[in-house]
């Protein structure tokens, strides 16, 4: 096919103007004459290139300039760079030219996108590794991460051109890690469409049918719109206040997403759409007026009190502020409204380039620069590998933080499910250790109580309190963490101290002497890999010291022989025993005089697949093969393991239990116990329920002949009417 190539110029010429009527901030004469001068630069670099769609390559600069002057917002700087993107690294032209001719700002930012460019893979160190060098860049010019983003949208936006392969690479490389570095900066109509982009090509069948349901589902929704704005604008407009009024449907990634995690049905998601009021006021006004909005709104549709979002108090790290709130229309939807103002509205849209454009202390620390900040010490701080890195920093991107008051009103930053205990380690380490408790909006809390922004919260503290092993089972901060494990050391090693001198005067009275030698003897003995742990259960009560007499020796030498050796004993002598049976044991059989009994923390009964766990003390214990220390047994102590089965014909009842929940309706405790003593005639050993706003939970524990019976038992519960779930115990 010809070329027309006087046609082309004439179109990139055009394209040429739109760019410069497309640009957001305020250019003077000489920042168009440097912008043209890129251009001009850009066109000849490039003259003899094109995209994989056979359009001139020039187009994509402009592009990338485009996205850049008009939906981040940049000014000539950033858009001349843009421009020249690909220059340094696939034409003729060098870093000291581009510093030549525009200067040393322009060199470092197209120098970062060129260590940038192309497509990374993450599997690479040095890919990875590449990521991290354009993270670098983040504090000294956040230019070069924004104009990377919109090269990475415009990529995006004519992915079609690309081979399948490819496709699925760069879109997942973009859900991966662009799309939340774009939210992070704030830049959220990229962020969505680059996630949208990214489901079309990796889930090409879902995103079809979620935009064929918006499609269809868009005349209605706009009427509605329509009628749910009808008095809201009225108000508005008898209160003076001006405004703009939009509709905004959810992306398509939004949807799919939550159509995936809360597995409901497209029909089912309420929030399909929000409705944004956008508030003309001055900068000292605005406050007064969202919430006058606010109050407008409230006095048509009724708020639901757990959704109010208020982010104009207190902007998120990302400089984002607005008002959120969910209201009952009255059709019965749930809708939500956002109120913000001309300016909030805009760092919403733009991101960075609008919160530094509006930001009126340029030596404030705010949010961002705060995490900027944070972002630096990671990249610095970093001593293992980059794909290590990567994974941190995509946690870091995600973290969501939640806002506490302290009883004075100070304010504190935690991540999102931080307990009271974290808030009394982030007061400080001692506070922490001495927390009994915590009032949260001076009501009484346990230490897990998980906060919610805006609590405030006031720590109870005592002398006599110490930091526990279980709170760690409660605590998502790095700081409480570490501060728990190293003030358990330390107690444990006091504990230990005594436990020694326990033991010293036991061997004292057996005139067996303190050394080495016997001290290695005795972990043998206990099965115990090292000392501190043998003086700490000492102390604790939890070791029988008359064991020592059997291995005492003459001299005073102590020989406890090899555990192992003594497992694998006992263990041959049980497969004599069992003769004949193929190594099994088999479990019931009365001809078989072995010493076993059942593990509670697996309940296993017959028709559960067992095995046989052969102990120091309590012989052997019966497993189901599913038990949660199963893995853990086999993986340490495969030799003392041995398989097992139950005898087939079995008079005895074993005991399990039933959790059920449901509806609590009259006389339903009554049918349930009568149905399974005098129906099924199960004997029951325990009977708890316990009720709550009309939902209740029972815990049934009962003897069963086998595991079938047990099941035949639970699918009968299933059946009875107001019954929700009936599940087995396993422990």
């Amino acid at each position: 096919m010809k070329i027309d190539y006087e046609k082309e110029q004439r179109e990139i010429e055009e394209a040429y103007t739109d760019l410069i009527q497309s640009v957001k901030v305020e250019l003077k004469e000489e920042d168009i004459k440097y912008i043209r001068k890129a251009f001009d630069v850009a066109v000849d670099a490039h003259s003899d290139m094109r995209r994989k769609s056979g359009e001139p390559y020039i187009y994509h600069p402009i592009a990338v300039a485009k996205i850049c002057a008009e939906e981040i917002g940049l000014g000539a700087t950033s858009i001349a760079c843009a421009l020249l993107h690909d220059t340094v690294e696939d034409t003729e032209i060098t870093l000291e030219d581009i510093e030549a001719m525009f200067g040393e700002k322009a060199r470092k930012i197209i120098d970062g996108l060129t260590k940038m460019s192309g497509v990374f893979e993450l599997k690479t160190s040095a890919q990875a590794e590449n990521f991290r060098k354009m993270l670098l860049t983040i504090p000294e010019d956040i230019r070069v991460i924004l104009i990377k983003l919109a090269d990475r949208l415009h990529n995006m936006r004519t992915l079609g051109s690309m081979r399948k392969d490819k496709q699925l690479k760069i879109a997942s490389e973009t859900s991966f890690l662009y799309a939340p570095l774009a939210h992070r900066l704030g830049l959220y109509n990229i962020k969505s469409e680059l996630e949208d982009l990214s489901l079309k090509y990796t889930h090409p069948k879902d995103y079809k049918e979620i935009e064929d349901k918006l499609e269809k589902t868009k005349e209605v929704r706009e009427r509605f719109i329509r009628k749910f704005t009808h008095p809201i604008k009225g108000a508005l407009d008898a209160h003076g206040i001006k405004y703009s009024i939009k509709g905004r449907t959810k992306s398509i990634h939004s949807i799919w997403n939550k159509i995936h995690k809360k597995k409901v049905a497209f029909e089912e998601i309420y929030d399909v759409f929000a409705i944004r009021i956008i508030i003309d006021a001055a900068p000292e006004d605005e406050k007064t007026e969202c919430w006058k909005t606010y109050s407008l709104v409230t006095d048509f549709y009724r708020p639901n009190p757990d959704r109010l979002r208020d982010w104009i108090s207190h902007p998120k790290q990302n400089g984002y502020e607005s008002l959120h709130t969910t209201v009952m229309s009255p059709t019965g939807k749930w809708v939500e409204v956002q109120i913000r103002s001309r300016r909030m509205d805009e760092i919403a849209e733009k991101g960075l380039a609008a919160h530094w454009k509006y930001k009126e202390n340029k030596n404030q620390k705010s949010g961002i620069d705060q995490w900027i900040g944070q972002i630096r010490e990671l990249i610095e701080s970093k001593d293992s590998d980059a794909l290590d890195f990567i994974d941190d920093f995509k946690l870091n991107l995600f973290a969501e933080e939640i806002y506490i008051f302290t009883p004075s009103g100070d304010l504190k930053t935690l991540p999102m499910n931080a307990t009271a205990l974290d808030f009394a380690f982030e007061v400080h380490s001692e506070v922490g250790a001495r927390c009994i408790g915590a009032k949260v909006n001076h009501k009484l809390v346990p230490l897990s109580y998980r906060l919610k922004s805006g609590d405030q919260v006031e720590i109870l503290t005592s002398a006599k309190q110490k930091p526990k092993k279980d709170w760690l089972n409660y605590v998502v901060t790095s700081k409480a963490k570490s501060k728990i494990k190293a003030s358990l050391k330390e107690e444990k090693k006091k504990i230990a101290a005594d436990g020694k001198e326990i033991l010293q005067r036991k061997l004292k009275s057996l005139k067996v002497e303190f050394n080495e030698q016997n001290l290695k003897e005795l972990l043998k003995l206990y099965e115990i890999s090292e000392h501190t742990e043998l003086y700490y259960q000492i102390a604790q009560g939890k070791i029988d010291l008359s064991k020592i007499k059997s291995i005492v020796q003459k001299g005073g030498v102590l020989k406890a022989g090899s555990v192992t050796q003594v497992i694998k004993d006992t263990f041959e002598t049980i497969i004599k025993k069992v003769a004949g049976k193929k190594e099994e044991l088999v479990i019931g059989d009365n001809d078989e005089k072995l010493d076993y009994t059942l593990a509670p923390c697996c309940n296993p009964i017959p028709g559960d697949d067992v095995f046989g766990f052969i102990t120091i003390n309590d012989g052997i214990k019966i497993h189901r093969t599913n038990c949660p220390n199963a893995k853990q047994m086999r993986a340490n102590y495969a030799y003392r393991i041995i398989q097992a089965k139950w005898k087939s014909k079995e008079d005895d009842a074993f005991l399990t239990g039933v959790r059920l929940t449901g509806l609590d309706n009259i006389g339903l405790v009554n049918q349930i116990t009568s149905f399974i003593s005098k129906e099924k005639n199960v004997n029951m050993k325990s009977i708890s329920f316990e009720s709550e706003d009309g939902v209740f939970e029972g815990k049934i524990m009962l003897y069963v002949d086998d595991k079938q019976h047990l099941y035949n038992l639970i699918s009968h519960l299933k059946k009875f009417d107001g019954i929700d779930k009936v599940e087995r115990i396993d422990a």
